[in-house]
């Protein structure tokens, strides 16, 4: 019991913990739908990706496909959360220079808010890591989440 009232009062102390594992899930889910489109669907992806110009449009709908569809799983448990923020992060700078850019800044236009918005919180996930409630704590315990 004692355990339990440790980890309770830890739990609203330090909302930073919560505050990463929520936003790990929201991100992760936002990546959920434009993953599915693409894996489902990788001859199109691949001719989308050439018709924007995209290099090497098979190689890189492939991997981007597979990034975001590990991505998501990844970023849920909490694990190799910096390594695939960082690549995740990648992708995002690809979707803004060769997709969104065009198109301004606001999302209503089909701009680059949104893809900022999730690079920003992939950054955040890259400097801080995943947080207390994750795998990489339980599996890599040296790093200190406070």
């Amino acid at each position: 019991m004692k355990d339990f009232l440790g980890e309770l009062y830890v739990l609203f102390s330090m909302p930073k913990n919560i505050i990463l594992l929520v936003s790990r899930v929201v991100i992760a889910y936002g990546f959920s739908l434009p993953a599915l489109l693409k894996i489902n669907d990788l001859d199109g992806t691949v001719s989308w990706f050439a018709s924007i110009s995209i290099p090497f449009p098979t190689f890189l709908a492939y991997l981007v496909s597979g990034l975001e569809s590990i991505g998501i799983i990844l970023l849920i448990l909490g694990l190799f959360t910096r390594f695939i923020s960082i690549m995740l992060g990648f992708v995002m700078i690809g979707a803004i220079g060769f997709v969104h850019i065009s198109n301004g800044f606001l999302a209503s236009n089909g701009g680059f808010e949104i893809p900022l918005y999730y690079l920003m919180f992939l950054m955040i996930f890259a400097t801080y890591g995943a947080g207390k409630y994750s795998l990489d704590r339980l599996l890599f315990e040296k790093v200190n989440y406070e």
